[in-house]
């Protein structure tokens, strides 16, 4: 199976019941209408539309029973998309053209997948699904250089059965952040996203401002976010980080209306990541992004920057490389001027090099990475740093511009304008250190 067959799937609950139990299922629907919302439903024709008419929610009807909806039923709970079946019987009149459940009991045996057949036994398994999280895993298939097949695989069976998924694989031209907000609307409990930071990012742009947190199950190249906030970078343990709940409350920004959970890179930073391309990094991992920062190293030339912080006084610098971190690990070392970018402090880290030469380019580098280690600010003339909760950036040439990873679109010449939303955004986390 190639990356781009990977099927979204879905945890779901199969509704059947025969016809005089109808209205008994459509009541039992209407009084967990919030618990059945944050699933996917399927039905025998006929029952799908008397809940759907009489719940307003999403059910994909199958064919009638008699037309052997109940096979379809089926073959869903062999394909392991189904948590439960809910299939009222009418044990004394049930009609000759009625789904017979002996076929579906079977199935739902030999796959352990629990089947109510009256409303005492529907109402159990629906209280058992009530205590479950609901999560929606959103999985960008092209993101690291692993099996994605096989890392969607691991996920899932380290996950259950705590967290029920819904799995989006994300295709070319799937948009994320919508899909991640049709999460939000559907009662998520949480959303995760697994790819690279990228992903990471858009997903983030949807939940914030809301009480829905965000899981990071990291499978980029620099995971940079997931480092940044202590999460492990391998699946099995970023999965435990899932399981144990805790959260943290952090800042995140929007750099010209694009989320920004990380940072917003102008000049030296955007042109190293435009050559880091996805050829590179499948080839040479995060060691593109250092083959890629050396070459640009010799050919990068200064521009004039006007900077406006938090709508105060308007200033103008000769830079090289500008950045504007909300979180940053200290392996993004032209984050560093401060020794320390913390997440939830309320104002973005800015950290500008003005070097004149390349020795002295070279020379501020070296400081940077020292800063990062003893997590104390640069004290360089050739390093400005600045703290701020908005900032606007006009360049003179315009300047590429990276946001988390992905190059801004627009013109070079258009102003830049980063915006902190403080403790906007919750992060399944470790505990944060500081």
């Amino acid at each position: 199976m190639t990356e781009q067959a990977l099927p979204s799937t879905a945890s779901t609950i199969a509704l059947v019941a025969h016809d005089r139990k109808k209205d008994d299922i459509v009541v039992l629907a209407r009084e967990h209408k919030a618990l059945l919302s944050k699933y996917r439903l399927i039905a025998t024709g006929t029952t799908g539309q008397r809940i759907q008419a009489g719940t307003q929610l999403n059910v994909t009807a199958k064919q009638s029973g008699p037309l052997g909806g109940d096979a379809e039923i089926a073959a869903e709970v062999v394909n392991g998309h189904v948590v439960a079946v809910i299939f009222l019987i009418d044990p004394l009149y049930a009609q000759p053209h009625e789904p017979d459940i002996r076929a579906l009991l079977r199935i739902c045996e030999v796959y352990d997948v629990p089947l109510a057949t009256n409303l005492a036994t529907a109402k159990a398994v629906l209280a058992t699904l009530g205590g479950v999280r609901v999560g929606h895993l959103i999985f960008n298939p092209v993101s690291g250089q692993g099996d994605p097949q096989q890392q969607l695989r691991l996920i899932r069976q380290h996950l259950a059965p705590q967290i029920q998924l819904r799995v989006h694989v994300t295709q070319p031209g799937d948009d994320p952040d919508a899909i991640a907000r049709s999460a939000v609307a559907d009662g998520a409990d949480l959303v995760i996203a697994s790819g690279g930071d990228g992903t990471v990012s858009t997903v983030a742009g949807a939940l914030m401002e809301t009480e829905v947190p965000l899981g990071v199950l990291p499978r980029g190249t620099a995971n940079a976010f997931a480092v940044a906030l202590g999460i492990p970078t391998d699946l099995p343990g970023a999965c435990d980080v899932l399981l144990a709940g805790l959260t943290q409350t952090v800042d995140a920004a929007r750099c010209n209306g694009k989320p920004m959970i990380l940072l917003a890179g102008i000049g030296f930073e955007a042109e190293t990541v435009e050559r880091a391309n996805r050829e590179a990094k499948d080839r040479w991992g995060a060691l593109a992004y250092i083959l890629a920062g050396i070459q640009q190293f010799g050919e990068q030339q200064p521009f004039e920057a006007e900077l406006e912080v938090d709508e105060g006084k308007v200033t103008t610098v000769q830079a090289v490389a500008i950045t504007v971190a909300n979180a940053a690990p200290p392996t993004s070392i032209l984050a560093q001027g401060s020794g320390k970018v913390i997440a939830s402090d309320g104002l973005l880290d800015i950290t500008i090099g003005t070097s004149a030469t390349k020795f002295q380019a070279f020379n501020a580098l070296i400081d940077l990475m020292g800063a990062a280690l003893v997590k104390g600010e640069t004290r360089r003339e050739d390093i400005v740093r600045l703290q701020a909760q908005r900032i606007k950036v006009t360049t003179n040439p315009g300047q590429k511009v990276v946001v988390d990873g992905d190059l801004l679109n627009g013109a070079l010449d258009d102003p830049i304008e980063v915006i902190c939303y403080p403790r906007s955004l919750r992060v399944l986390a470790p505990p944060s250190p500081d």
